[in-house]
């Protein structure tokens, strides 16, 4: 199933999308009693087979479908219980730092340089699953403006993968952590790379770089596990303003979900309700091309299996590098 949050006629509620009718089972109206999506996650499997069956019992002519055009999707989970984003992908790796050094060269007003990225990465990056903590308060849905924090003029997406857990367990074992997906979304890490480049040299993780209202975007929806039972292969295309910017795969992440589970929950309690992104699919930011983005850039994010995630920027001051 494919599960969204959405707003109509003034009231927030979830759903169920059926993309090619181009219909929402609003859940609310047709009396499930779940108010939001965290509610669902927590009703667990129950939960998710109560939805299946009301969805069976309505058919086409039910007033509880509202048609998907124009309705206003908001993010599938407007506020995580825990936000937490890795570095799976070794090719965005590699070539964001090149990229990091070609940035930091121009922001000092210095010429540009021809910079390779290096033949491997760092070995601490194959060692163990690398992730940081963000703001879980400051998430954004589809279609939704994103207004550039007033202190970067360096404007970034970067297309990920993202998992929603479903269970609460810790030390949970790699073999049993697919039973704790409750799904999956698209996730656009936007990044202000000159704040994010000048904070990075404390050696301690993105701040403000990463952290300003509407900075994490999730959506369109929640596809659940059982709809996409092998995340690790699929298609992804980056659009601006409709100009495809790269195409890749979800192929070859550093560690497969199940095992950034296992390695987060390591004597630490993993809540369902988290969302966890997996880095960068290589060649799917600005900073790996060196393009980055300008004031009205309609940024369309695409995974195959889940569909597509559109933003619009709006920069209050000069355009980018």
């Amino acid at each position: 199933m494919k599960l969204a949050t959405f707003r109509h006629l003034g009231s927030v509620s979830i759903g169920v999308v059926q993309v090619l009718e181009g219909r929402v089972l609003d859940l609310a109206a047709a009396s499930v009693g779940f108010p939001d999506m965290l509610a669902l996650i927590d009703a667990g499997e129950a939960g998710l087979q109560r939805v299946r069956e009301v969805v069976a019992q309505h058919g086409p002519d039910s007033g509880a479908w509202l048609p998907l055009a124009g309705l206003e999707l908001l993010a599938p989970l407007p506020q995580p219980r825990q936000m937490r984003d890795g570095m799976s992908f070794a090719t965005h790796i590699r070539q964001s730092g090149a990229g990091a050094r070609k940035l930091l060269a121009a922001l000092s007003n210095e010429p540009v340089p021809t910079v390779t990225p290096p033949a491997d990465i760092d070995p601490v990056y194959r060692d163990r699953p690398i992730y940081y903590l963000t703001n879980r308060m400051s998430v954004a849905g589809p279609e939704s403006v994103v207004q550039w924090p007033a202190y970067s003029r360096i404007a970034d997406y970067e297309l990920e993968l993202a998992v929603v857990i479903g269970r609460t367990g810790h030390d949970i074992a790699a073999a049993d952590a697919p039973a704790y997906i409750f799904g999956y979304t698209i996730y656009n890490d936007f990044s202000a790379r000159d704040i994010q480049m000048r904070e990075m040299a404390g050696r301690l993780g993105p701040a403000k770089g990463k952290s300003f209202d509407g900075g994490n975007v999730l959506g369109p929806w929640i596809v659940t596990r059982d709809e996409l039972p092998d995340p690790s292969a699929l298609p992804v295309r980056v659009r601006i303003n409709g100009e495809v910017r790269s195409s890749a795969t979800t192929e070859g992440m550093l560690f497969s979900f199940p095992e950034i589970i296992a390695y987060v929950s390591q004597s630490e309690t993993l809540y369902a309700g988290e969302v966890i992104g997996s880095g960068t699919v290589g060649n799917c930011c600005g900073l790996e091309i060196f393009r980055f983005l300008h004031d009205g850039d309609v940024i369309e994010l695409e995974i195959d299996g889940i569909g597509t995630l559109r933003n619009r920027i709006a920069m209050p001051q000069g355009s980018a590098v």
